[in-house]
C-alpha cells in the first residue's frame, strides 16, 4: 500500500512522516508553498512543491508515485484561494461545481477528485492516533464551578458553530460569548477575545456534530496555551478522542504553570 500526504503549515504534517516512518511506511509528500514549512525537505523521502490551486499537479504526483491512501495534516488557509492565488484548470473547475465553498464543501471536492483518481483521503490521524485527546481532567488543576457553567455553555454555541461549519472554537466569560471562530482560525480567536474582554475567559474548541477525521481535526499544543496566557484565559475545553494533542508534555507542564485547566471533554461527535 502506497501513501500520501497532503501537507499544510505547522506540526502535524511533520508528525504523520514520523508516526508513518515508525511504522515502516514512506509518504509521497505534497507541500503547500504558502504553507508548508520548508524543513520538511529535510524529512520527506519523495516530495514536491505545489501552489495552493494545483489540484491537476498534485495528482499528478500522487498517481506518479502510485498513492492509493492519502492523508491531509496541517492547516490551509482557505481564504487564500480568494486571495489571487493562481489556480489551475481542475481546481477552477472543481470550484464552479460547488454548491457552497465553506471548508468542508471545498475540502471535500479535493477528496471527490482524488477519488476519480483512485485515491481515497482517509484518516488524518491514521498514523498517531496516540495523540488523540482522553477524557477527563489533563491538568494538576481542576475547572473551578465558574469554568464548567462557562464550558457548558460554550459547548452549546459551539456545536451549533460546528454544525453550520462556520468554525470550532468559542471563547466565553461569565456565560457569556465573547468572540467565536470563523476562517482566523483558533488562536487567532482567543488572541480577539483578550482584546475584548482579558481574564477570566473560558476556551472550548470542539469538534462538529459529524466530524469527518479525514480532514479539519481539531489541533491544540503549545502556542495554543501561549496565546490563552497572553488573553487571560484560564481553562481550556476539547473534545476527547477527537483533537490532536501536539507536544503534550511540554504543553501541560506550561498550563499547570500557568495555572490553567485543560479538560477533555466526551461528545457525542
Amino acid at each position: 500500500m502506497n501513501y500520501g500526504l497532503i501537507a499544510g503549515n505547522g506540526t502535524f504534517p511533520f508528525l504523520v512522516v514520523e508516526g508513518a516512518r515508525r511504522q515502516g511506511v514512506s509518504l509521497a509528500v505534497v507541500a503547500i508553498r504558502e504553507e508548508t514549512e520548508p524543513r520538511m525537505n529535510d524529512i520527506a523521502d519523495n516530495i514536491i512543491w505545489v501552489g495552493i490551486g494545483q489540484l491537476g499537479k498534485m495528482i499528478s504526483f500522487f498517481k506518479k508515485h502510485n498513492v492509493e491512501k492519502a492523508i491531509m495534516a496541517g492547516q490551509v488557509k482557505h481564504v487564500q484561494i480568494f486571495s489571487g492565488a493562481l489556480l489551475d484548470l481542475r481546481m477552477v473547475k472543481m470550484l464552479w461545481n460547488l454548491p457552497r465553498r465553506n471548508t468542508d464543501a471545498l475540502i471535500g471536492g479535493v477528496a471527490n477528485e482524488m477519488a476519480k483518481e483512485g485515491i481515497e483521503l482517509i484518516d488524518s490521524t491514521h498514523f498517531i492516533k496516540d495523540q488523540l485527546a482522553p477524557e477527563g481532567v489533563l491538568t494538576k488543576r481542576k475547572p473551578t464551578d465558574f469554568e464548567r457553567k462557562n464550558i457548558e455553555y460554550g459547548l452549546h454555541i459551539a456545536d451549533e458553530l460546528g454544525r453550520l461549519d462556520l468554525g470550532q472554537t468559542v471563547v466565553v466569560r461569565g456565560k457569556a460569548c465573547v468572540a467565536i471562530e470563523a476562517m482566523e482560525g483558533t488562536d487567532a480567536t482567543i488572541k480577539r477575545a483578550g482584546e475584548l474582554a482579558n481574564g477570566k475567559l473560558t476556551v472550548v474548541k470542539v469538534a462538529k456534530p459529524d466530524q469527518d477525521m479525514r480532514f479539519d481535526v481539531p489541533v491544540v499544543g503549545v502556542p495554543t496555551i501561549e496565546t490563552m496566557i497572553a488573553a487571560g484565559a484560564t481553562c481550556l475545553s476539547i473534545t476527547a478522542g477527537k483533537t490532536l494533542i501536539f507536544d503534550r508534555e511540554k504543553m501541560l507542564k506550561l498550563a499547570d504553570a500557568n495555572k490553567i485547566c485543560i479538560v477533555g471533554t466526551p461528545r457525542e461527535t
